[in-house]
């Protein structure tokens, strides 16, 4: 069998997404450019498959040969990636075409976003080639993220090569690395990321088909700034959302955002009215920026995905509580009154006086031990209309408590202990538990606080417990999975 028939018994998108060879054109000497800019990450970030290098110049790059032609390059080649002038793309695809290249992603721009013919016309002879036979993703976009195979966005060599459940699409390549970097820290595992740009070829439709399909995605993100077949587009959701959430950051709804979106991928931004309403009936989840669409697929990422009605919400402070009844019922959720009998159990193991145990449970003191906390919510658990609880924890206090012992925060704080009591209260009642972990002290004096809680995020995640910066945040990202587990039952 030759390397061409071994090519052609895997699948294109397999190829793309997980290409034993790739081939960058455009490299050059310079550090700063395009091509050089993608090898480097690539390097970085540890893709283990064979790397090939063009330029019509030739020469070495950090020890690897630059070729002059794909023609001279000694392997099969799965998938190219094309950083060369606009005027140099055409030429660069038919040849990777060719040569039985699957598919490849071009970094470059100066296409029909421009607003010019001639940026148009090379568009166009963009997509007659790719219609010949080679799928093409941009131009104009940052290309791949996939952590299992190892390929990365155009700036992305820091990125996480631990996968997950997120596949995200995005029409920006901006907002594409911006995703990747938050989902990073906040606990979001990507299974795929891909920024299609200008969407000559393969656009917004056929990939929500194919993570629709594909078996590492549960829930599709998108950013999308405008379609061409909004039928199309909207038919895709709606098979999309049958069987998976699918959660749409839809940009360019403002006048200004339409002008934006205009010079950015050349898309139309369309009417906020027609595109809210279009977006629910096809199922689809909408939210409003790029934090609401992380928070979001944070939220589906770890909570079962079913309806909630009742939350139960406990911590210090009767402000938190008085928020919390007003923003439940803003997001469709309540706190029911809790029974009395579990009412007086749990003020048991508070502090007296000034705890209450309604729900919202205030514990009226921040150092509440983990061990009380756990009593807290297996009580509150035990009440038939609470569905999931919300846990608030002001770390940023026990930096008053360790000024007082002469210590550090690192030695007073006590979240390892409730991260490992809330994941197992979630294991002993099937309910949920979310953190909210708000920072109020963000000065130069309150570094050691930022590195507590940012070590708390990451506990708490390792016990499988969503993390929050604030109330509103937590609430609106659970009412998002209880809106779309009521659609889905009801589809």
């Amino acid at each position: 069998m030759t390397c061409s028939d071994v090519q052609l018994t895997r699948d294109p998108f397999e190829r793309i997404f997980h290409p034993e060879n790739i081939v960058i054109f455009g490299v050059s000497t310079k550090w700063n450019m395009f091509g050089s800019g993608i090898l480097n990450s690539l390097l970085a970030i540890g893709y283990p498959g064979g790397i090939y290098l063009i330029n019509p110049k030739g020469g070495q790059y950090q020890g690897m040969t630059i070729y002059r032609d794909l023609n001279e390059v000694p392997a099969a080649v799965d998938f190219a990636i094309i950083a060369v002038p606009a005027g140099a793309v055409a030429q660069t695809l038919e040849q990777c075409r060719l040569k039985g290249v699957a598919g490849a992603e071009v970094l470059s721009s100066g296409f029909s976003e421009m607003g010019t013919e001639e940026g148009e016309a090379l568009e166009r002879e963009v997509q007659e080639i790719a219609a010949r036979g080679i799928r093409v993703i941009g131009p104009n976009c940052f290309g791949i993220y996939c952590p299992e195979s190892g390929l990365t966005l155009m700036p992305g060599p820091d990125l996480s090569r631990e996968s997950g459940p997120v596949g995200f699409i995005s029409q920006s390549g901006g907002m594409s690395v911006d995703f990747a970097h938050i989902g990073t820290w906040m606990g979001i595992r990507f299974s795929k990321i891909i920024s299609f740009g200008n969407g000559a070829d393969l656009r917004e439709i056929e990939l929500l088909d194919y993570f629709r399909q594909d078996e590492q995605t549960r829930i599709i993100s998108l950013y999308v700034e405008g379609v061409k077949d909004a039928r199309g587009f909207l038919a895709a959701l709606a098979r999309a959302a049958r069987v998976k959430p699918v959660i749409v950051n839809k940009g360019g709804l403002s006048e200004a955002g339409k002008r934006a979106v205009a010079s950015h991928t050349a898309s139309l931004g369309g009417s906020r009215i027609i595109w809210e309403s279009a977006l629910r009936q096809a199922g689809a989840i909408q939210v409003g920026d790029i934090w609401e669409l992380a928070q979001c697929c944070l939220a589906f990422s770890l909570l079962p995905v079913r309806p909630y009605h009742g939350v139960a919400v406990a911590g210090p402070g009767g402000a938190f509580g008085v928020s919390a009844c007003d923003e439940a019922e803003r997001f469709g959720l309540e706190l029911p009154r809790l029974e009395r009998e579990i009412s007086d159990r749990i003020l048991d193991v508070l502090p007296r006086p000034g705890s209450s145990a309604i729900n919202p449970i205030d514990a009226a003191n921040p150092f509440v031990t983990p061990q009380a906390y756990k009593e807290v919510l297996l009580q509150a658990a035990q009440d038939p209309r609470v569905d999931i609880q919300v846990l608030i924890s002001l770390l940023h206090h026990f930096k008053a408590l360790a000024i007082g012992f002469g210590s550090e925060m690192k030695d007073v704080v006590t979240y390892p202990e409730l991260a490992r009591v809330a994941g197992e209260v979630r294991e002993q009642t099937g309910k949920p538990i979310v953190l909210v972990l708000p920072n109020y002290k963000q000065g130069e004096e309150s570094l050691d606080i930022e590195a507590a809680i940012r070590d708390a995020r990451s506990v708490f995640l390792e016990h499988g417990v969503p993390v929050f910066s604030d109330l509103d945040e937590a609430l609106r990202a659970v009412s998002h999975v209880s809106r779309y587990a009521l659609w889905r039952d009801r589809s």
